[in-house]
């Protein structure tokens, strides 16, 4: 190998490092470090090496670099297997296919009288080409798709990729290796790969758009059923707020009673009547007074079916009364919040039930916290109903973190009251 084609390979496997690397930070949402690069790197040019060695057939080193590659997605990055392989062979197969679809150019219009430097120059315009090809396909998918998360039709993605893999190694391995007069072939060649490429772009952007609609849904079914819970938690505060204008306006009336039992010294009789208002002032009242009849009336309810199971609670919440914050996306958060704790509680069968909720404000922020007792190995996952508590907290320019202890679940929710959604009186 002479140094203009050592050094040709290294720059490329570099590149390839590179490119790889960032497409799979970018469609994974993970931090890019450089060490990865690094490693990435040395294993290509390990994998070269043994190659040219033991002189192996060209698929079986593209095979080696998409296992090199998912190696790094799911150990370095910390990626699902589904999704460390899907990311691999869509990062490896773009790559290749933009090589494919170039190599095909230069047997169509590569002179083969061209030597020397006019040579050398056309094969790193033709390396430079194929990496900025890969890199607008690389950014078509990532307009349409993201493997932040596991979708629910990874493996359908993972199998179409694997195919059009497939069939690009195929092509690599076996129509290369013809007469330069073939003009024909390679021009089917370079449209089949093309369509290729066009396959592939309307794949990943079906399966973007189905899993796009399938979380509208999900969100969608999450807003009406909590819609629903909050027309009915308002009925109940309406309700007992009209019981309680009924028992301000038959005030008078008791205390008159009250009054002429004991001016005529019977107060045996009054004792009994004022035990009799006490209990129905006690039907008017909420639970828990957090300066909100809709957080009153949730936690009323949710903590009632705690204590009804057996589960220690313990509620320490006061709302500011202008916090800027919608009553609706109060009781996403406590419906979301109670409905996991409570689940969570009465799927522990020995031990200690215990919920706690508190709320504290800390400058211009507000802090929830929910805690809760739960089943050993009890795995966190974000469902729709932490989801939709975490795109409340982002639109009060908060956060949502969740915290995995031995025996215990902590969900914190933090907003900001002073943000563009609202603001304190001051």
């Amino acid at each position: 190998m002479d140094w203009f084609s050592f050094w040709l390979v290294v720059l490329t496997l570099a590149g390839l490092s590179v490119v790889h690397i960032a497409f799979i930070t970018r469609i994974t949402k993970k931090e890019w470090k450089p060490w990865k690069i690094i490693v990435y790197f040395f294993m290509l040019c390990l994998l070269q090496r043994t190659s040219a060695i033991l002189k192996l057939f060209d698929f079986i080193p593209i095979c080696g670099e998409i296992l090199a590659l998912y190696v790094i997605s799911r150990w370095a990055f910390g990626n699902r297997p589904s999704v460390s392989w899907a990311a691999s062979i869509l990062a490896v197969y773009v790559t290749q296919l933009s090589s494919g679809i170039m190599n095909a150019l230069e047997i169509l219009l590569l002179i083969p009288s061209i030597r020397g430097f006019l040579l050398y120059l056309l094969i790193i315009l033709a390396t430079v080409i194929t990496f900025v090809m890969s890199g607008f396909c690389y950014a078509f998918i990532l307009k349409f798709l993201s493997l932040e998360e596991e979708g629910p039709y990874i493996f359908i993605l993972l199998l179409s990729s694997l195919f059009f893999c497939a069939a690009e190694l195929y092509i690599m391995q076996n129509s290369y290796h013809v007469s330069l007069d073939e003009t024909g072939k390679h021009l089917l060649l370079l449209v089949l790969q093309v369509m290729g490429l066009c396959a592939l772009c309307s794949t990943l952007y079906a399966y973007g758009r189905a899993c796009s609609e399938l979380k509208t849904k999900g969100e969608l079914a999450a807003l009406a059923q909590a819609a629903q819970a909050q027309k009915t938690y308002i009925a109940e505060a309406q309700m007992r707020y009209g019981k309680t204008q009924a028992f301000r306006h038959d005030i008078k009336n008791h205390l008159a009673v009250l009054g002429n039992l004991l001016n005529t010294g019977q107060t045996g009789e009054a004792k009994d009547y004022l035990e009799k208002l006490e209990s129905k002032t006690a039907e008017l009242s909420f639970p828990y007074q957090t300066g909100n009849p809709i957080v009153d009336v949730l936690l009323g309810e949710k903590m009632e079916l705690a204590r009804l199971a057996g589960i220690e609670t313990e509620v320490s919440v006061f709302l500011p009364k202008i916090c800027g914050i919608d009553d609706f996306d109060l009781c996403v958060i406590f419906a979301n919040a109670l409905d996991n704790v409570l689940e969570a509680c009465l799927a522990l069968r020995d031990g200690r039930k215990r919920i706690t909720v508190r709320g504290e404000r800390q400058g211009d922020y507000y802090m929830l916290e929910f805690d809760n007792t739960c089943a050993e190995g009890t795995s966190v996952a974000v469902g729709i109903g932490l989801s939709n508590v975490k795109a409340v907290a982002e639109k009060y320019h908060g956060a949502m973190l969740t915290e995995r202890e031995s025996c215990g679940f902590r969900l914190n929710v933090l907003l900001n009251l002073s943000g563009d959604e609202g603001r304190l009186s001051r």
